[in-house]
């Protein structure tokens, strides 16, 4: 029935005295275009270009290029396991994925692993971009006749701290503004890398040999210390295979980055499947481009005895050999320099981007105390990750005193066991879970009911035997990386057995609570509320001159709202996803600044979603005595065209549909506000316009 007149006037008066409307904020609902993911992983992987080819020569020789090239072209096969299961795990990577597949223990091994990967990638390109920052202000200090010389391990440091303090403050804002710093890089970068690469290539071309001439010898000859523990035991040497595998170690740290593309997944824009394939696309065209052209055309260009001077710079040493006017390529090399600066900076943003979804995955488990969670007041992301992480990395930078070797070496332990890790869970999941996949890497072939995954079995096997192989001949990298994964470990299981008995307390607090919610429920969402008094577009947050009201109530019935989303064009539509809070006192006027725990998990589950789809929608709860009368309500104050519901459990939907149309009558304040009310169900649709 619709309400009366005194009803309504009462309305009014009760909700001049109380909040009126209560909005919810989370980083959930900022998502990203493919270009920004694909900046963001670049940030990384792009960086390598500068020093991988002049690592993997003192290693395996002149064949590195090659060997790059074959790395660069594996990566793609690599980044086929993050299209197959980060659809499945939207809050995905490598942690969700592996504990699904293997469990809680080798789960935390894994995450121990990735964190010590991104707690080092910071330290090391801020440090690297540090030192290349300081060479180019000594050589330009130098050149104009001033008298100082900065020392490049203490300034290299400071540049360190400062780059990785700015990108801190970049995340604490948001991804959007930290992926907006990426794609600027990435475009500065990608400039650079065409115009080295095709101004080498031109070089080339005007000599009087064959370009073919100039291409390095296919010939293989590992160091001594490439074989780390094993350079004393002949017979290794002797298997042609073993061989091959240990150098595809040494340039393996080329696809440095690649788990940042499964943590960014959740942030990928609708349609999300879809563009994810695009991110993926762009960083392989871009990578297998850029960093094996580099590293041959550093080979090609470069004289031997020279090519050691720029073992950490090689694009800038290859700038030195091009052709034209020596102060052409001088002022070129100071533009790579600076370009290699930004890009080593973009790295640090990446590991950032990274280490904090891994981390809030493993907060969302409860390994991690809730603490860790609270978003921002301001900006709404888990700034004490974001705090924790940096302070991690500049302690690292600090300890090594602008000194990058060490940490290098140690870098590519939890690169290579994290992509293993992750490549084997995804082949148990083919037979354990066995939900269709929106995509799956090619290579299956049918023996019954039973798929063997002949493509992830091969990647498996690639990524496992380096591994293991990775284990004997990297000794620096083996020894950190045991100590730096078991210390994270037993933090992560010390800390879980803290967080679970603080659970068995409060479960035993509310036993009895029909309200209560327990971890059994799955992931819940911290959100930040804003009260509002008046109920205006403005104060709710929308921009667009479209509006769509969506009504929720059952965390188990969220089709409605999906269906809504998905067909939505949000480049023009606010979806605005409303729970009406009905008065529990008698008069009806208690509002509490707080969620109750069964709006917590609504809103959970309606993140959950959203996020899957990849499209922002308003959470807001308005607290009332009619919950008919505060869907027309907010209707009419926030100008929606759209009211969507889903089928009661206690009403028709003919008699929904009707209430929803009287109670419109008494509260259209404007008579060319056309509304419509439509009710989904899961093979059905009603609707009335009004």
């Amino acid at each position: 029935m619709a309400e009366t007149s005194d009803q309504k006037v009462k309305t009014n008066l009760l909700s001049r005295k109380t909040t009126k409307v209560i909005v919810l904020t989370t980083v959930m609902f900022t998502f990203i275009s493919y270009w920004r993911a694909a900046a963001v992983v670049i940030g990384d992987l792009g960086s390598t270009a500068y020093y991988i080819g002049g690592i993997a020569e003192q290693f395996i020789g002149k064949i590195a290029p090659y060997f790059i090239l074959m790395v660069m072209i594996f990566s793609y096969a690599v980044r086929a396991l993050y299209i197959e299961s980060s659809p499945l795990f939207t809050r995905g990577g490598v942690y969700r994925v592996v504990k699904f597949a293997l469990g809680d223990w080798f789960a935390k091994v894994s995450v121990s692993a990735l964190v010590f990967d991104y707690i080092l990638t910071g330290p090391i390109s801020s440090v690297s971009g540090g030192q290349y920052l300081t060479g180019l202000l000594n050589d330009i200090l130098s050149s104009t006749g001033v008298n100082i010389h900065l020392d490049r391990n203490i300034s290299s440091v400071i540049v360190a701290v400062i780059i990785t303090l700015f990108f801190w403050w970049e995340n604490v804002k948001g991804i959007e503004e930290s992926s907006d710093k990426a794609l600027k890089i990435f475009g500065i970068t990608a400039l650079m890398g065409a115009a080295v690469i095709i101004w080498g290539i031109v070089t080339l071309m005007i000599k009087n040999e064959p370009i073919t001439t100039h291409l390095p010898p296919f010939e293989l000859k590992l160091s001594d210390e490439a074989y780390g523990w094993l350079k004393e035991v002949d017979w290794i040497k002797s298997i042609y295979f073993v061989t091959i595998i240990i150098a595809f170690g040494h340039t393996l740290l080329a696809m440095s980055g690649e788990e940042t593309l499964g943590q960014v997944y959740r942030e990928v824009e609708y349609p999300k499947l879809k563009n994810f394939k695009k991110t993926g696309l762009i960083i392989f065209v871009f990578s297998v481009i850029l960093t094996p052209g580099v590293s041959f055309l550093a080979m090609m260009l470069i004289p031997d005895n020279i090519r050691p001077q720029y073992i950490d710079n090689l694009i800038g040493g290859i700038t030195m050999f091009l052709y034209g006017p020596q102060w052409i390529r001088l002022s070129m090399q100071g533009f790579v320099v600076l370009v290699g600066v930004l890009i080593l900076s973009g790295a640090v943003n990446t590991a950032i981007v990274g280490a904090n979804s891994v981390l809030n995955r493993v907060a969302e488990d409860k390994v991690l105390t809730d603490w860790f969670r609270k978003p921002h007041k301001k900006y709404g992301t888990t700034h004490r990750i974001l705090t924790l992480i940096a302070a991690l990395q500049i302690a690292t930078i600090v300890f090594s005193r602008g000194e990058i070797l060490v940490l290098g070496e140690a870098y590519a332990f939890g690169v290579i066991w994290s992509m293993t890790f992750k490549a084997f869970s995804m082949v148990v999941l083919r037979f354990k879970d066995k939900r269709p996949r929106e995509w799956k890497v090619p290579l299956n072939i049918h023996i019954g009911k039973v798929e063997i995954p002949i493509g992830l079995s091969i990647i498996f096997l690639a990524l496992f035997f380096v591994a293991v192989t990775n284990l004997f001949t990297k000794p620096i990298a083996t020894i950190s990386g045991l100590i730096f994964t078991l210390t994270f470990f037993l933090i992560f299981v010390i800390s879980e057995i803290i967080v679970k008995r603080k659970s068995i307390r409060k479960e035993i607090e509310h036993k009895g609570d029909e309200h209560f919610i327990d971890e059994h429920h799955g992931v819940l969402e911290h959100f930040n509320l804003n009260g509002e008094d008046l109920l205006t577009p403005e104060s709710i947050g929308s921009k667009l001159e479209n509006r769509i009201l969506v009504a929720v109530r059952d965390p188990g019935n969220l089709s409605h709202m999906q269906k809504v989303i998905n067909e939505t064009d949000i480049e023009t539509t606010d979806i605005i996803v409303f729970i009406a809070r009905v008065f529990k006192d008698k008069l009806n006027t208690e509002v509490r600044q707080d969620l109750e725990p069964d709006e917590v998990y609504l809103f959970s589950a309606v993140v959950n979603v959203a996020e899957k789809i990849g499209k922002p929608v308003i959470p807001l709860i308005v607290p009332t005595n009619n919950a008919f009368y505060s869907i027309v309500s907010v209707a009419n104050a926030l100008k929606v065209k759209e009211v969507i519901i889903g089928l009661s459990a206690k009403y028709r939907p003919d008699v929904q549909l009707q209430q929803l149309a009287l109670l419109w009558g008494t509260v259209q304040s404007d008579e060319n506000h056309r509304l419509t009310i439509r009710i989904i169900t899961a093979d059905q649709e009603y609707k009335v316009d009004l």
